[in-house]
């Protein structure tokens, strides 16, 4: 059944809608001249990828997220935490592209995993092309049929990709998704292809309004469509990933699952779909207030650092000790020796000189950061 938008309730949705814009923009033209702006966006991709893990269900410590992006992990990295740094990755890529590349053709097939299947056909018509220069190893009339049925059926899902990408109304599969997933974590029957191609299309049918209420509709259609069987926190990457393309976050990638962290679940999963749009709605506000807030903390730790800096030498390490430590949540003596070149001792000199905050409390593999 299709996703019916049906008649919104504008009187209600529109004042809570202008106001998590208001919000959304005054954010993203503070960081569109401030000096923290590539910390600030380096810190937030871990807070958004753990709160996407809490809302999982999924409990990954903020810590132990860091040091796994710096590949000085403690322990053993469990399935939570990588799939937590596959957010932070995720985010990062967007941000490093085209604002319009997320939500375009590559950019979908890569974000929700689906763009493996072009490359199993380069190469087989590349081993295919090997096979016939040399005719030594000419194939049997079985052989043949064998390979040109693999080929016929790898073009059909390819075309049929395309035209669900393209926005066209495919009907679905009849047999399972021929994929080697095991049956007992994915259910074959799943058509991501036709449920992706109807979320598209609630994007399409929702163009003309305003940004942050179509970006609530497009939150509440990804939870009710449930796309992905798997990576349902793609939603948020998407859909931030929309804002940005639209210009009103032209400058960051929104935080929406931190800002869903904040909403009770009760109201994001109301029986009420009014309650529900509306608590995606201030879910973003509560994403652009959270973002105002971390950039005021990390203005006023530059400007304390900045006063520990006056009078160093122009050697002095402590410049690019500030760098780090305003672009990671916490930040470790192995980490800082790493980045900054210096020896244990002179990390822990580096860290005493700023009066950085002991995170951890433990004697060993101790962490610090802003207070």
């Amino acid at each position: 059944m299709a996703y019916e938008i049906g008649k919104l309730p504008l009187e209600t949705l529109i004042g809570p809608a202008a106001k998590a814009t208001e919000s959304l923009v005054r954010l993203d033209e503070r960081l569109a001249q401030s000096p923290v702006s590539d910390g600030w966006i380096e810190r937030m991709n871990f807070h958004d990828a753990v709160a996407a893990m809490w809302i999982e269900g999924e409990l990954v410590h903020l810590e132990d997220l860091v040091c796994r992006d710096a590949e000085m992990d403690q322990r053993t990295p469990t399935h939570e935490l990588t799939l937590a740094h596959t957010v932070v990755r995720k985010r990062r890529r967007i941000l490093s592209q085209a604002r319009d590349w997320a939500l375009g053709r590559e950019g979908l097939c890569e974000l929700t995993g689906r763009g493996s299947a072009a490359a199993p056909a380069e190469s087989c018509r590349e081993g295919e092309g090997e096979a016939a220069a040399d005719p030594a190893d000419a194939w049997d009339e079985t052989e043949a049929d064998q390979l040109a049925e693999e080929f016929a059926e790898i073009d059909a899902v390819l075309a049929r990709s395309s035209r669900l990408l393209a926005g066209e109304v495919v009907p679905p599969k009849t047999t399972p998704q021929g994929d080697d997933r095991l049956s007992v974590l994915y259910d074959l029957d799943w058509d991501e292809d036709a449920r992706l191609a109807e979320w598209r299309q609630v994007l399409d049918r929702t163009s003309e309004l305003p940004a942050v209420l179509r970006a609530a509709l497009a939150l509440e259609a990804w939870a009710d469509i449930e796309v992905l069987q798997r990576g349902a926190w793609i939603g948020g990457l998407l859909v931030g990933a929309m804002l940005r393309e639209e210009g009103v976050t032209a400058n960051h990638l929104a935080c929406l699952h931190l800002g869903a962290q904040k909403i009770p679940r009760e109201r994001r999963r109301s029986r009420a779909r009014t309650e529900r749009v509306a608590a995606f709605i201030d879910a973003i506000r509560e994403a652009a207030v959270a973002g105002l807030k971390e950039h005021d903390r990390l203005l006023l730790a530059r400007e304390r650092m900045e006063r520990v800096l006056r009078g160093r030498r122009s050697s002095s390490k402590l410049p690019a000790l500030m760098d780090l430590v305003l672009s990671r949540p916490m930040v470790s003596t192995s980490m800082v020796q790493a980045a900054l070149k210096v020896s244990r001792q002179g990390a822990l000199d580096l860290i005493g000189a700023f009066s950085l905050r002991e995170l951890t409390g433990r004697g060993s593999f101790r962490a610090w950061g802003i207070v």
